[in-house]
């Protein structure tokens, strides 16, 4: 195991805010202390986008696939122009890497971009103490365990905590259409939005992504044929701004959501939120779609979701989640707007639900071809 300097080894601990301790080695940016919500993924592949995804904002990654770092990073799967989460926990990080894509290693890449790792934890044990007791607050670095207790008991999680306008675009910025000759306009608001997002419906048209304060008065001025609400991390409660610009959009034209997205759009028509106990971290996630009683697997990265007891009656819930029946999907038909609670432009994961992209061209056809929206 390397540290920053090369072959030294820097020795390290993972404290959490109930007291538990994991002794491991550093890696990535080396700092005396790091604090964050500790979660974990499933993914078996897919690490440099997971940790590009600002959507892990204010949280610690801890994978659960023992041995990570194998293929190595490069320039192109990056989800974000950076990184935004706290840190990664690893069991073991790859010596070497090989294949052909590669540029580099993902010691490097975390060192670079600034984000602290540390590697040889037991993150089977880990993994079972957050499922059993939930997300929980933690601190890791070369800091004494005392120090790092304390700081773990400090920090405040992601429950009231506004982290959208930490990650969201400070200026918009226009993805051309795959097609030159496609005639539609989408607006993405980024509310942490990936770039795989950005090039899903770039095959449906140009898309004017835009920050997430953006008033529904200016969207509509840019007369867009759709809107779509992206991902995003933390609470949505803590993002009223966004919901006011839904509810201005609402019926006007259009809109799909994704994540963050689906939430916001349940709150903006009455739903209420809530915090899972230790959110769903994945590409491998099962959901049935109840439109259709089909199966997909799915990606996954969120900690809050939609209570669905609390839909109003205009809104219908589209998908669940067969683990534990949580609310993946939502359509208000009247309204012209759906949403689904995981990632149907995976990056990593399946392609399971990638036809909703489709949906919402054809739901953007069909309101041009009524004159209720762009065409």
């Amino acid at each position: 195991m390397t540290g920053k300097t090369g072959n030294a080894v820097t020795e390290g601990a993972l404290v959490l805010a109930d007291g538990s301790v994991f002794e491991g080695e550093l890696i990535g940016a080396h700092v005396p202390v790091s604090t964050g919500e500790v979660v974990f993924n499933t993914v078996l592949s897919g690490y440099q986008e997971v940790i590009s995804d600002p959507s892990y904002a204010g949280q610690i990654i801890t994978f659960t696939y023992p041995h990570i770092g194998n293929y190595g990073i490069n320039a192109t799967d990056f989800e974000s122009v950076g990184t935004f989460c706290r840190g990664v926990i690893v069991r073991d990080l790859a010596r070497r890497h090989s294949n052909f894509r590669a540029q580099s290693d993902l010691g490097s890449m975390l060192f670079q971009q600034g984000v602290p790792g540390i590697a040889g934890i037991d993150t089977r044990r880990l993994t079972r103490l957050i499922r059993d007791h939930g997300a929980v607050p933690g601190a890791f670095g070369s800091a004494s365990e005392s120090e790092l207790l304390a700081a773990a008991q400090a920090e405040p999680g992601t429950d009231g905590v506004d982290l959208v306008k930490t990650v969201t675009t400070p200026v918009g910025y226009t993805v051309q259409a795959t097609d030159p000759a496609s005639r539609r306009t989408i607006v993405a608001i980024d509310f942490g939005m990936k770039r795989n997002i950005a090039n899903n419906l770039a095959r449906f048209g140009r898309v004017e992504v835009v920050p997430a304060t953006t008033s529904a008065g200016d969207i509509l001025a840019m007369d867009p044929s759709g809107v779509f609400l992206s991902n995003g991390p933390g609470d949505p409660a803590m993002s009223p701004y966004a919901v006011d610009t839904i509810q201005g959009l609402l019926g006007e034209l259009p809109i799909f959501g994704i994540c963050l997205g689906h939430q916001l759009l349940s709150r903006a028509i009455g739903a209420d939120t809530v915090k899972l106990p230790f959110g769903h971290h994945g590409g491998n996630h099962p959901v049935k779609n109840l439109l259709d009683q089909r199966i997909e697997i799915t990606s996954q990265n969120h900690n809050f979701a939609v209570d669905a007891s609390t839909l109003p009656s205009n809104a219908e819930m589209t998908h669940i989640n067969l683990n534990d029946d949580v609310c993946e999907g939502i359509r208000v038909e009247s309204e012209r707007a759906f949403s689904v609670q995981h990632h149907p432009e995976a990056n990593p994961g399946p392609h399971d639900a990638n036809y909703l992209f489709d949906q919402f061209a054809d739901l953007m056809d069909a309101s041009a071809s009524t004159g209720k929206a762009g065409a």
